[in-house]
């Protein structure tokens, strides 16, 4: 990637908030060209993402395509770079660069039945999504925190307006929450600005600067609640079912596919990147909070009968795996965790574009009022099976992958939490298989006899993301040699 891809970066946080400007000066009720409008630019989106992470190799430098912008120079005269709109990107954020970009592009074709203020939906829509995109290419603290608040402030209105059930409770709830966890994120911006003393936010800069030991283990839990706060984990993860099962369907994709990989990454980020000596001496812990979150998540993924709150406690369990595989501090396990972190994204998208497609229908989701669907939504119950098998780790799908470098990683540093771990998929299992077997097989309920197959557009936004789960399970050499080489770099890191 050269210098001169630092455009095409930037283009992934201009364009969705151009797209967002646009939409405002459209009249509300023409909805063909506000169609049209969101069709081009997350067509655009995506190609942009692709490009990203093709044109992404690693070279032995951390980060590629960095280009600089300053604009407040000399903090408190004591550093030339201050801050500077900069971005630049690593295998890592490659990785979930692209991530985006293909749970979007879907994200946006099936947001097109909304008939409730179409408008105001995408451009909220859009400006959460520039901020998950700032997030993963800006490379100055100061901006990726802005872009970090960018991305979670749309939730609220998205989920209070426009969301279903218990909608203005699950908004509330997560906002709360998830504006609470920014505090400590906050102050370990400004500790670790103050520790290195050169005036600047430039991460390059703090990367390799010297830090305290002593500071890093004050400082990295710190991230940790914070970051892990929105990435949903235990005991921090109380709003993330609530949330899902509360937003509307591309609300739900993107944040279960996406935003919740934004609180994970921060703790490679800032945590790990930033804090190695302090993620060395606290990984015991996140191992222990991670494999906690993962049964936790998939025990009470058992007891649940809402398709939404059941894909939501399964959410949180997919993500204890990820910091399960963030805490073995070794360069397989952390690989696994990126690769969950992309393999549940799109895993996730496509359960819940499939729940909304049948909730739009239906408006219930029990799943004791269903069964026999696999005879009245045949091609909706393929995709399904499809995802769940993709869940529970079939080999050649791209759960697959991610867990057995995370039980393998597991497995090198706590050979019982990588028991636990397979333990967990064991369960992981089970409640898929329940639920399949409750809902989609046997006699048809007479109830729902007026259930239509799923439109083409949602078959096509599903085919994407089942194009993107087989391509990073029967193929996933592109992503291991971007994510894997980026991770070495961190001191300390066992191989």
């Amino acid at each position: 990637m050269t210098e001169n891809d630092g455009y095409f970066l930037i283009a992934l946080i201009v364009l969705p908030l151009l797209s967002a400007a646009g939409l405002m000066v459209i009249p509300s009720k023409e909805r063909a060209v506000i169609v049209g409008l969101t069709a081009i630019s997350s067509l655009i989106m995506f190609i942009v993402s692709v490009y990203v992470f093709m044109a992404y190799s690693f070279d032995g430098s951390t980060f590629q395509g960095v280009m600089s912008y300053p604009w407040v120079e000399n903090i408190g005269l004591l550093g030339e770079n201050g801050i500077s709109l900069k971005v630049g990107i690593d295998g890592v954020t490659a990785s979930l660069v692209l991530l985006t970009g293909i749970v979007v592009l879907p994200g946006t074709w099936v947001s097109w039945k909304i008939q409730h203020r179409l408008k105001d939906f995408f451009i909220l829509f859009y400006i959460l999504t520039a901020g998950v995109y700032g997030v993963f290419v800006l490379l100055d603290l100061f901006f990726w925190f802005l872009a970090y608040e960018t991305a979670l402030l749309p939730m609220y209105l998205l989920i209070a307006v426009w969301g279903s059930t218990r909608k203005e409770y699950g908004a509330m709830k997560l906002m709360m929450m998830l504006m609470a966890g920014s505090i400590p994120i906050f102050a370990a911006i400004f500790a670790l600005f103050a520790e290195v003393g050169l005036g600047t936010f430039d991460m390059e800069v703090l990367l390799d600067a010297p830090k305290d030991e002593g500071f890093q283990k004050i400082f990295f839990p710190l991230v940790v609640i914070g970051c892990g706060t929105l990435g949903a984990m235990f005991p921090f993860h109380s709003w993330s079912p609530d949330g899902h099962a509360a937003a509307p369907t591309a609300v739900s994709m993107v944040h279960a596919g996406v935003l919740m990989k934004v609180g994970a990454f921060g703790i490679v980020r800032l945590g790990a990147q930033m804090m190695p000596e302090g993620a060395l001496f606290w990984g015991p812990a996140l191992v222990a909070l991670g494999i906690t979150a993962a049964l936790y998540g998939a025990i009470s993924a058992l007891r649940q009968t809402d398709m939404k709150m059941l894909m939501g406690f399964s959410s949180v369990s997919h993500m204890g795996y990820v910091f399960v595989g963030l805490g073995t501090m070794n360069v397989i396990g952390m690989t696994g965790a990126v690769l969950q972190m992309t393999a549940h994204g799109l895993m996730t998208a496509l359960f819940f574009l499939l729940i909304g497609a049948m909730y739009d229908q239906s408006h219930n989701r029990d799943l004791p009022n269903f069964s026999g669907l696999a005879k009245q939504m045949p091609i909706w119950s393929v995709f399904f099976v499809f995802a769940s098998l993709a869940s529970l780790g079939l080999p050649g799908l791209s759960g697959f992958i991610a867990e057995v470098h995370i039980f393998i990683g597991a497995f090198r540093s706590y050979p019982i939490v990588g028991g636990l771990a397979v333990l967990t998929a064991a369960i992981t299992t089970t409640y898929l298989m329940r639920a399949l077997a409750q809902s989609f097989f046997g006699e048809a309920n007479p109830k729902w006899d007026s259930l239509n197959e799923m439109t083409w557009i949602e078959r096509s936004g599903a085919a994407v993301l089942v194009g993107a789960i087989l391509l990073l399970g029967l193929w996933p050499s592109p992503w291991i040699d971007r994510i894997a080489p980026s991770l070495s770099q961190i001191p300390g890191l066992m191989m």
